[in-house]
């Protein structure tokens, strides 16, 4: 019987995401701190939720790709915000899939809850979005190569 890698995806307090990936006994981990990027992206007037995504993203792929280098990453996830993506403050990621040129990951933590990414105004309405992401991120051929290269 195989074994599936594992992703597993925490939250350490209020103060950062850990995304761990794991095959056997080898693991990769990353971690995102909430407090250096969210007052990076307040000071440039950035859209928190639609830039924790686009990191949070980024940070699954170079996870795994370090634990088991790959050209494509597919990933499956429901949102759910209390407002458009560049509007809103509080998001819950539950992740649904993930593999990594056709190796299926088991998740652990499927669901993220993060509040108060952004101030809101006392004339906020909250207006629930909620939808699926299914998307491929390609490796590049030279970023894939570098990989291959540093585990020779």
């Amino acid at each position: 019987m195989a074994v599936s890698p594992v992703l597993v995806i925490k939250t350490v307090g209020d103060s950062a995401v850990c995304v761990r990936a794991r095959l056997y006994d080898d693991f990769v981990e990353h971690e995102i701190v909430l407090n250096s990027v969210l007052a990076y992206w307040w000071a440039n007037n950035l859209p928190p939720v639609v830039k924790f995504l686009e990191l949070f993203e980024s940070v699954i792929k170079r996870t795994i790709n370090e634990l088991m280098h790959h050209k494509d990453l597919k990933l499956k996830y429901e949102l759910k915000a209390n407002n458009d993506l560049e509007k809103a403050s509080d998001l819950e990621i539950s992740l649904i899939e993930i593999e990594a040129d056709d190796v299926g990951f088991k998740i652990d933590g499927k669901q993220l809850i993060l509040k108060g990414l952004s101030k809101v105004s006392e004339e906020f309405e909250a207006s629930e979005v909620v939808k699926t992401v299914e998307k491929t991120i390609e490796t590049p051929d030279i970023v894939l190569k570098k990989y291959q290269e540093m585990n020779k």
